[in-house]
């Protein structure tokens, strides 16, 4: 069956695959000796704040987005999971029912302001230690105020990566759906391409993109387009606001674009590709594109199970220093080789300086690898592959082709 034609009114996992996951969290909670954890997300139009309660309840509020707050509603958009160890989770959130075969979770609280309905339920189990705080760099310092001044004899301790812990590595249904996912953002990906050969306007081909995904039931954040070798094309996105542009490419122009966001259920993938409109490079085009994917394509030959980020920090750095000698705008902006996949990114970055030496590489990750590089009077191009770790290397996830030339 092709992945446009499924379905997954019941929603996309089964309920034994949260059991799991919620497993795996208690038993990181009994093992930091956690008795009580609130976990804070928010989706309402958002994708990349969703990771933690998405992960764990399938939660998604119907709301357009994190509206003023006003006399009758407080803190839309944020929605919270409480867990104890041994208990269903327990689900707070901003819509007034839940579809219980889309949403895993015990009791679920609606309410107009879920600060206050969290407070209530904490203040209810009376708590003898200190509450684990997830997610202080999601809930504004507004809110955790409030909570805070509703809960006088709590104590908070804070832990942002108690869930993320439990993310990094896929279960046998998430890597499927990655497989899945992959298939979706290669097509549509390899349509943004075509089109921008063909010299259409970016906001064409990001129109022949978003609607590959759209039509298979995926989705996206951005689908950024540049090209040129004028002032602008420095600039990882023609048109910052939505990342297209109303304007066409020339014959001979270079170009670079991605797709990426919550490609399939939530999970992210964020591929990229550079090429030349026309398809006829010039020899400094094409050793610009040559020798700009190699940065990329050693990270992939470098990560297997078992190996240091490090390492393939240190390879990514020793190719990027033997092709790369001019500043390039990205690669200030995303001073980095790669990172994580799950919902949106996460550990490891790619970076000497984000990771340990005790930061491995392990199979049922996934991550990706990217690059960019400027040459004057050339142009700027990007890349970016996702893929799985297995033990013997990695299991490439987006095919849309490299080079078209």
């Amino acid at each position: 069956m092709t992945i446009e034609r499924m379905n997954y009114p019941d929603g996309y996992f089964p309920e034994d695959e949260y059991l799991s996951r919620w497993e795996k969290v208690h038993a990181e909670m009994r093992l930091r000796q956690y008795d009580i954890a609130i976990v804070w997300g928010k989706t309402a139009g958002h994708y990349e704040r969703a990771m933690e309660t998405l992960w764990l309840t399938n939660f998604w509020s119907e709301h357009s987005g994190q509206e003023p707050d006003s006399p009758i509603w407080n803190a839309r958009g944020f929605c919270c999971v409480i867990l104890e160890p041994g208990k269903t989770p327990e689900l707070h959130g901003d819509v007034a029912e839940v579809r219980r075969s889309l949403v895993r979770c015990g009791d679920y609280h609606f309410s107009d302001d879920p600060i206050s309905s969290v407070a209530r339920s904490l203040s209810a189990r009376r708590p003898q230690g200190s509450v684990v705080f997830v997610g202080t760099d999601c809930l504004p310092v507004k809110y955790a105020k409030q909570l805070e001044a509703l809960t006088p004899g709590i104590r908070y301790t804070y832990d942002d990566n108690l869930i993320r812990r439990c993310r990094r590595i896929k279960s046998p249904r998430e890597l499927d759906l990655f497989r899945e996912a992959g298939e979706m953002v290669s097509s549509a990906l390899y349509r943004v391409c075509d089109s921008l050969y063909a010299g259409k306007t970016c906001a064409e081909a990001a129109a022949e993109g978003a609607y590959e995904l759209t039509r298979r039931g995926g989705g996206w954040l951005r689908i950024p387009i540049n090209y040129g070798t004028d002032d602008d094309s420095r600039f990882f996105e023609r048109d910052p606001m939505y990342g297209y542009s109303q304007q066409a490419p020339q014959k001979g122009d270079m170009l670079r674009t991605w797709i990426y966001g919550p490609t399939h259920q939530g999970y992210w993938l964020d591929p990229g590709r550079s090429l030349v409109c026309g398809g006829k490079p010039t020899d400094a085009q094409k050793s610009l594109l040559i020798d700009s994917y190699s940065i990329t394509d050693s990270v992939l030959k470098s990560v297997r199970h078992g190996v240091r980020v490090l390492d393939v920090v240190e390879e990514a750095e020793r190719v990027q220093r033997s092709v790369a000698d001019e500043h390039d705008l990205a690669s200030n902006q995303w001073p980095y080789f790669g990172h994580g996949n799950g919902s949106m990114w996460e550990h490891p970055i790619i970076n000497r300086d984000s990771v340990t030496p005790d930061d491995y590489f392990e199979e049922g990750m996934v991550a990706s690898g990217e690059s960019f590089m400027t040459r004057s009077g050339v142009g700027s191009v990007g890349w970016e592959q996702n893929f799985i770790v297995t033990r013997d290397g990695i299991e490439l996830l987006t095919t849309t082709p490299v080079f078209w030339f």
